[in-house]
């Protein structure tokens, strides 16, 4: 169910932030000691003072959400909106009466408090690959205002303005990945493949070279289908869960029209979080998506 609650009352969305935010307990944000007492109020938000470093914070403190003189309960319908169904940032700007740059920043600040990925692989595992034109954008003063390589045909690296992205299909946990890296080669495919559980991981590719030294290595139980012979599916072996979730990387993407290459990063893991609140009710989805930020 949509919170809709939430986004209409300042009081609700302060106390949902602070109950997500000290579940394990208040402690001061500068010196992380437990040892502190009410004092007064902030707005809507509770006050503390610490009585080791003699320091006064409230629920915002440390948060994506401080220093704003944007209401809560807006920023809270923004990330809602933007996580659960893509809404694109100008979009944002209407709805909640902000202006763009400041729906920018604040977005991108949640961004990059969302934890990296951490696969832990049971396996079997399928691992592909798809490329993303990313160049840069905005102005700064060592190059052009646009600078984007965005003509490359084929595979592509992070200096050529065409970044791999690789998606990872655990069919033992169900997991989904999204790791973007500088380059396809097997160094970034060891790499990735290193977080698994068993000494001998089974791992279904396609034809691509760089995989290919998974065959001489005792640690994989490699088994790939070609796809440039018209080979797709060879029993257990494909690779069309990975494709399948390349597509829904893409078409989070596309709202965003181009999204930098420096800021790549941000916004696969924010889909990574949209997949982890998928068919979670709507209150559900919104603690988790903040539970994840702070």
């Amino acid at each position: 169910m949509f919170p809709i609650q939430t986004f209409v009352s300042e009081r609700r969305a302060a106390n949902l932030l602070a109950q997500i935010r000290w579940r394990d307990g208040v402690y001061c944000p500068r010196c992380r000691t437990e040892s502190q007492i009410r004092h007064g109020s902030y707005r809507v938000f509770q006050r503390y003072r610490c009585k080791n470093c003699d320091r006064t914070f409230n629920d915002q403190t440390g948060t994506v959400f401080e220093h704003s003189a944007v209401a809560l309960k807006q920023w809270f319908l923004a990330i809602y909106t933007y996580i659960r169904f893509n809404t694109s940032l100008r979009q944002l700007d209407v709805e909640i009466d902000v202006s763009y740059k400041t729906i920018y920043r604040r977005v991108q600040r949640f961004l990059r408090a969302l934890d990296a990925p951490r696969p832990q692989l049971e396996g079997p595992v399928e691992i592909d690959e798809l490329y993303v034109k990313a160049g840069l954008k905005g102005r700064e003063r060592d190059r052009p205002s646009r600078s984007r390589g965005l003509s490359t045909r084929g595979r592509g690296t992070y200096e050529q303005d065409k970044l791999p992205v690789f998606i990872l299909a655990d069919r033992g946990s169900g997991e989904r990945y999204v790791i973007p890296a500088k380059a396809a080669s097997e160094s970034t495919v060891r790499l990735l493949l290193a977080y698994r559980q068993k000494e001998s991981l089974t791992v279904y590719t396609d034809g691509f070279r760089a995989y290919d030294p998974l065959d001489e290595d005792d640690a994989f139980d490699r088994e790939y289908v070609v796809h440039g012979d018209g080979e797709y599916v060879d029993g257990d072996v494909h690779v069309n869960t990975c494709e399948s979730h390349a597509s829904l990387t893409r078409r989070w993407l596309s709202p965003h029209r181009g999204v930098s290459k420096d800021k790549l990063t941000p916004y696969l893991r924010a889909f990574q979080l949209r997949r982890e609140l998928y068919r979670k009710p709507g209150d559900e989805a919104l603690k988790h998506a903040l539970d994840a930020a702070l």
